[in-house]
């Protein structure tokens, strides 16, 4: 009767202990399901978030890309006009291009600070050279930021709030030409990039 009870008693601990060694093993494939789950999701947002931060990137490298060309533009445009409708004739147009840019004795654009342009007060109905009226203002320490018109789309140093670009022109003089390198610099994050357009500009006419 004794031998009867003591096998009895055997047989309910050994399924007590193999219910209890199954439900450990179940609790440890969920822990560990959890953590694949955890560390693909977090692998993900990883990825999004450089996803996101490249398209910002693009975005921004877009936006000077254009600024930069436009310092370009403007600065061609301006040498056009002096070589093109200086009353005194060409070649006194061009070095009326070249005084405004570098003047005597400062050297304003052709500085290592370099130079920004303003065009907020040129009136582009005169007829008589309105870019010869643009104002050219040495870096010094630094250039002015651009400023975003949200209104107009337009950047300019007048109105708007700060669009976080700076841009600088640079120019050299060599006999009859002169190197324009427009730099515009922008931070994002943790890190500081420019982008610069270079052209050499002629007296082409000659």
């Amino acid at each position: 009767m004794f031998s009867m009870i003591l096998l009895n008693q055997i047989k309910k601990n050994e399924g007590l202990t193999h219910r209890s060694m199954t439900e450990g093993f179940t609790l440890i494939e969920t822990l560990v399901a959890i953590s694949i789950f955890t560390i693909s999701i977090l692998g993900l947002l990883i990825v999004l978030g450089q996803g996101i931060s490249n398209t910002n990137y693009a975005k921004q490298k877009i936006i000077a890309s254009y600024l930069a060309q436009e310092g370009i533009e403007y600065m061609r445009n301006m040498r056009d006009t002096f070589v093109l409708y200086d009353a005194s004739g060409v070649q006194a147009g061009w070095n009326a291009f070249n005084a405004k840019i570098a003047p005597a004795p400062n050297t304003l654009c052709a500085s290592g600070d370099g130079c920004y342009f303003d065009d907020y007060n040129l009136n582009y109905t005169n007829h008589l050279q309105p870019m010869a009226e643009i104002s050219l203002i040495a870096c010094s320490p630094s250039c002015s930021s651009l400023l975003y018109d949200e209104n107009t789309g337009k950047y300019g140093y007048t109105t708007g709030i700060n669009s976080g670009f700076i841009r600088k022109i640079n120019a050299t003089q060599i006999a009859n030409q002169t190197k324009i390198s427009s730099t515009v610099y922008w931070t994002q994050g943790s890190g500081n990039y420019n982008i610069v357009f270079s052209e050499s500009l002629f007296n082409w006419i000659e």
